[in-house]
C-alpha cells in the first residue's frame, strides 16, 4: 500500500514509513504529506502566482549610487591579471562558442543550446505554459533536468566578463541580450526554470556579478534595467515562500544557497519591499545551516567533495561582502569554514590541487572565476583562506585569480612553511581518515550516519600516488533517470570496498533515500612494527 509520494522522490511504502520517521524525524515527515497535499490539490499554484504585474523600480542612476558594496569598484578595472597567468587561449575559445550558441556543461561537454528549454542531451522541449509545480523532477521522457537548468545557471557570465577584462572586448551587449532573452521565454512561476530554488538563487547572484561588472555600460539604460530588476524580485520572491522545502524537507547545499541568496539579494537591493526580512532570515538562516550541516570537525553532512566546494565558495561570498559592508556573522560561520578548510586540504594532492572524486559530482562550480581544471580546489580553497585570513601556501599560479576577483589579496598571507612529510588524521564525525606521506595519499571512509546518506560505500579507499589517483571513487554527474546506473553510482557496487553478493550496505529506497542505516562505523590507526595500520 502507498502512503504518499514525495517531491521528485516517488511513493513510499507504510512499510517503510516507520523507517523514514524514525531517521527523519516526524518534522520532515509531516513537512512531506503537507508539501504534497498542497501541490495536489492546487494551494501551490495560488501561492506562486503566474506572471504577477511588474513593479515600479529605482532609475538606473538611483540604483548605481546605492551606498552598498560589492567585490570591485571602479579602480579594480585597472589591475592586470597578464603577469600571474599569461595564456587565455582557452578563455577566448569559450566565449567565441558562446557566441555561437555552444556552452560547455558540467566542466566536461559541449552542446550546441539555441534556446532556454530544451534538453541538449536528447531535444526534449519542456512547455513553458506549465506552471512548475506541474513539472516532474525526473521523467525517463524529459530524460535530466539539469540538462536544461545547467545554461540557465549563467555561469557561462564570468567567461563573457573575464574576456571583457582580459582582452579589453566589451561583452555587455551579450550578456544582457541573454538575460533578457531568458526573462522572455521563462515567464514568472512556469517551466522547468522555476522548479528549483537553488537554481533561481545560483541565477540571480550571477546576474548581480554581471550587473555590478557592467553597472555604468551604455548598454544598460532604465528600462533594461527595471526589467532585470523585476526579474530578480519575483525570482527572490519565489526563493523566499519556498525556503522552508529546502529548510525542513532536502536540508543540503540547497537550503546554504537559498539563505545566503536571501541575505545577499536584501544586502545588495534594499529597494525591494522585502528585502529587509530576506536580508534578517537568509542571515539568520544561513548560520543555522552552516551549524547543522558542517560538523564541528570540518566535514560535511553531504558526503561530497565537490558539494563541499560548493558551500566553500558561498562561504567565501558571505564573510567578504559582510566584511565589504561593514557586517559580521556569527562566530560558529567562521569556525566551520575554518574547520572546511583544514579538512578539505588534508585531503588534497598537493601537485594537482585536486581531491578524491568522493560523493556526488554533478559538475557543480557556481562561481567560475579562473581557467583552472574543475577538480583543482586550489582557486576556491586559496580564496576561502585568503578572506579567513588563514596561511597557504599553494605557490604563485592561475588558482589566484578567482581571489582578486573577490577583491582579495592571496600574496598578502602566503605560507613559506612546509608540509610535514609523513601525517595522520582522523575526521571521527565525518567517518574520514587519511594518512599522507611525501608523494602519497590514502584516504579512507569509515562512519555512521546522523544524517541522510547519499551513497553506501563504508570502507571506501582512494589511494594517490605523486598526482596520480591510483585507486579511485566512481563519482557521479547525473540524476541518472535509467535506475540501473543510479544505483550503481550510489550504491556499494562503484566504490573500492567490501560486498557481500550483489547486496548494498544499505537497502535502497527511491532516488535519494536511503534504508537501514549504519548506526556503527569507527576506525583507527595504530602503529605495529614499521607499519601504520588502519582498522575500521
Amino acid at each position: 500500500m502507498k502512503i504518499f509520494q514525495s517531491q521528485g522522490a516517488g511513493l513510499f511504502a507504510i512499510s517503510d514509513l516507520f523507517q523514514v520517521v524514525q531517521n527523519m524525524g516526524w518534522q520532515y515527515t509531516g513537512f512531506r504529506i503537507w508539501y504534497e497535499i498542497q501541490r495536489r490539490t492546487g494551494i501551490l499554484k495560488l501561492r506562486f502566482p503566474v506572471n504577477p504585474p511588474g513593479k515600479k523600480m529605482v532609475t538606473l542612476e538611483e540604483w548605481r549610487t546605492i551606498p552598498v558594496n560589492f567585490f570591485f569598484s571602479d579602480q579594480f578595472l585597472e589591475s592586470n591579471f597578464e603577469e600571474r597567468h599569461p595564456d587565455y587561449r582557452a578563455l577566448s575559445k569559450r566565449v567565441e562558442a558562446i557566441h555561437q550558441n555552444r556552452f560547455l556543461y558540467f566542466g566536461s561537454k559541449w552542446f550546441t543550446v539555441p534556446d532556454w528549454l530544451t534538453n541538449p542531451q536528447n531535444g526534449f522541449q519542456y512547455d513553458v505554459t506549465k506552471h512548475w509545480t506541474e513539472i516532474p523532477d525526473f521523467s525517463r521522457k524529459a530524460g535530466d533536468i539539469k540538462y536544461v537548468w545547467e545554461k540557465s545557471r549563467f555561469t557561462f557570465l564570468y567567461d563573457l566578463i573575464r574576456y571583457d577584462h582580459h582582452f579589453g572586448r566589451d561583452q555587455s551587449e551579450t550578456v544582457f541580450l541573454q538575460i533578457e532573452s531568458w526573462i522572455d521565454h521563462n515567464p514568472v512561476n512556469c517551466g522547468p526554470n522555476w522548479r528549483c530554488s537553488q537554481e533561481i538563487t545560483i541565477r540571480v547572484l550571477n546576474w548581480t556579478f554581471a550587473l555590478q561588472y557592467y553597472k555604468k555600460s551604455s548598454a544598460l539604460n532604465d528600462e533594461l534595467l527595471s526589467k532585470i530588476l523585476n526579474s530578480i524580485y519575483q525570482q527572490m520572491r519565489h526563493v523566499a515562500e519556498n525556503i522552508h522545502f529546502s529548510r525542513i524537507a532536502i536540508r543540503n547545499n540547497h537550503a546554504l544557497t537559498e539563505a545566503l541568496g536571501l541575505y545577499l539579494i536584501g544586502l545588495l537591493y534594499p529597494f525591494f519591499d522585502e528585502s529587509g526580512n530576506w536580508k534578517r532570515n537568509g542571515k539568520k538562516w544561513f548560520a543555522e545551516e552552516i551549524a547543522y550541516q558542517v560538523y564541528d570537525d570540518g566535514t560535511f553532512l553531504q558526503f561530497s567533495m565537490n558539494y563541499h566546494r560548493v558551500l566553500v565558495q558561498l562561504l567565501t561570498w558571505a564573510i567578504q561582502l559582510a566584511d565589504l559592508n561593514h557586517e559580521s556573522w556569527n562566530e560558529v560561520v567562521y569556525d566551520r569554514a575554518r574547520k572546511s578548510l583544514k579538512f578539505l586540504q588534508t585531503c588534497q594532492d598537493t601537485k594537482t590541487g585536486w581531491l578524491p572524486n568522493y560523493g556526488n559530482n554533478d559538475g557543480a562550480l557556481f562561481f567560475p572565476l579562473t581557467d583552472c581544471h574543475f577538480r583543482d580546489f586550489r582557486p576556491q580553497l586559496l580564496a576561502l583562506a585568503t578572506v579567513l585570513e588563514e596561511k597557504c601556501n599553494y605557490g604563485n599560479g592561475p588558482w589566484k585569480e578567482e581571489s582578486v576577483w573577490l577583491n582579495l589579496n592571496p600574496d598578502t598571507i602566503e605560507d613559506k612553511t612546509l608540509r610535514e612529510d609523513f601525517q595522520i588524521s582522523t575526521f571521527l564525525k565525518g567517518g574520514y581518515y587519511v594518512l599522507r606521506d611525501h608523494y602519497t595519499i590514502t584516504f579512507l571512509r569509515c562512519g555512521s550516519y546522523q544524517n541522510r546518506p547519499f551513497q553506501s560505500d563504508n570502507l571506501h579507499l582512494d589511494i594517490w600516488v605523486d598526482g596520480e589517483n591510483i585507486l579511485r571513487d566512481a563519482g557521479s554527474y547525473q540524476y541518472n533517470t535509467d535506475q540501473k546506473w543510479t544505483n550503481y553510482f550510489s550504491g556499494t557496487a562503484s566504490h573500492n570496498t567490501v560486498i557481500l553478493g550483489d547486496h548494498d550496505q544499505m537497502r535502497k529506497g527511491k532516488r535519494f533515500i536511503w534504508y537501514d542505516w549504519i548506526k556503527k562505523g569507527e576506525g583507527n590507526w595504530k602503529e605495529e612494527n614499521d607499519a601504520t595500520v588502519f582498522d575500521g
